[in-house]
């Protein structure tokens, strides 16, 4: 019933112009206009100066055919201006009357006169309105050229006025129609570059956040070891592996960017082993990946890496424990979880991965210390059940 509503309050108009002009319509129109009015102003100013029509029917009839004019040349300020509904309607029947008073005091009942008000009406008012006002005239003008046997004009006449403002009408429509579809497409636009800035923003969370974390960790190991001056190899051998984090980390941002970077849960495994082994927490981490959906392994990787990230950052943690199975996926820490400021693009940003591929993400402290995040995604069947 709402959608029906709605469909009908469209119909009669929801305060938007049929058409959508461009600026320059507001600038080129009176010259325009004034050329298209040249049929039906030179006829009644030649017969005012030939003496044909004296005063007062002259100045009658030019005041009658100078108010219809100077309507046809302020329709566009009056239709697509921002006014209210009722002022354009009132100005649709306001000019469609003088059409009238036109046709029958000055141009001696050719209806062919009305087509400039009707015109107006079709192209600039909603359909509902442009429909009736016009539709109404149609009907007022087959009668009067049958009643009158030719003095409100021939039937061909009839069809010119149909004609023309039928074509108006549609083509009032159209440029509607493609006003909308532009507007859909800008917006479309607009939300394609806030998705790209969305997806842009995760992605370097995740990269960055696991890559600068465990920059972090190897270098203050080097500099504990350098400081105790026990093992100058293994600090020489923590900074190599700075530098290559480092560029590695910069690759990965250069590939983000260009969309072209995938992360691989093995390769994940490895290098959460690396950092943790560098912070001397100790991991459990699994040896193989084939126990995991082929389609999982990327979206799990991403897992992984955020949550040994907040392992290392926060959780002040000294063990780590990683189970894998066809569809999920646990972490579990024995330290004294993240607080809640750390859990908040990270995990958003996972549960958006995990909601791409049908899973959930799923957070829990215990009672005793530590904090276990279990990723999981249904079956279809489950799911769809």
């Amino acid at each position: 019933m709402s959608d029906r509503r709605e469909g009908w309050r469209r119909w009669w108009g929801s305060g938007q112009p049929s058409a959508a002009p461009g600026p320059g319509l507001f600038v080129r129109w009176p010259v325009v206009g004034c050329l298209f009015l040249l049929p039906i102003v030179v006829p009644v100013v030649r017969d005012v100066a030939d003496g044909v029509t004296t005063f007062p029917r002259s100045g009658f009839e030019l005041v009658l055919l100078a108010a219809y004019s100077v309507c046809y040349l302020i329709f566009p300020h009056m239709l697509f201006r921002d006014r209210a509904q009722r002022a354009k309607i009132l100005f649709g029947f306001g000019m469609l009357a003088l059409g009238w008073l036109v046709v029958l005091f000055v141009h001696d009942g050719n209806l062919y006169v009305l087509i400039y008000a009707m015109a107006v009406i079709a192209f600039g008012l909603p359909p509902a309105w442009a429909v009736a006002m016009d539709g109404g005239s149609l009907l007022v003008g087959a009668a009067l050229a049958l009643w009158g046997a030719g003095k409100y004009g021939s039937t061909s006449d009839i069809g010119a006025v149909v004609g023309v403002t039928t074509a108006l009408f549609f083509m009032g429509r159209l440029l509607y129609t493609v006003r909308t579809l532009r507007e859909a497409q800008d917006e479309i636009a607009t939300l394609a570059v806030n998705a790209e800035r969305a997806r842009l923003a995760r992605d370097l969370h995740d990269i960055l956040g696991h890559s600068l974390t465990t920059i972090t960790v190897k270098a203050g190991l080097a500099r504990r070891v350098l400081e105790t001056g026990n093992d100058n190899e293994r600090a020489i051998t923590e900074i190599h592996e700075v530098e290559g984090l480092a560029r590695s980390a910069l690759s990965d941002v250069r590939a983000t960017v260009s969309e072209y970077r995938e992360v691989s849960l093995s390769a994940e495994l490895v290098g959460a082993r690396a950092a943790l082994r560098a912070a001397e927490i100790d991991a459990d981490l699994p040896h193989a990946v084939d126990n995991v959906r082929p389609d999982l392994q990327q979206t799990f990787g991403y897992v992984l890496r955020e949550a040994v990230t907040n392992v290392l950052r926060h959780s002040g943690a000294k063990q780590v424990k990683v189970r894998l199975g066809g569809t999920w996926m646990e972490i579990e820490d024995d330290g004294v979880g993240a607080p809640a400021a750390a859990c908040g693009n990270g995990l958003r940003g996972l549960s958006e991965r995990l909601a791409e591929v049908g899973g959930t993400l799923r957070v829990e402290s215990h009672e005793r210390g530590g904090l276990m995040l279990r990723a999981e995604v249904r079956p279809a069947l489950e799911a769809a059940s």
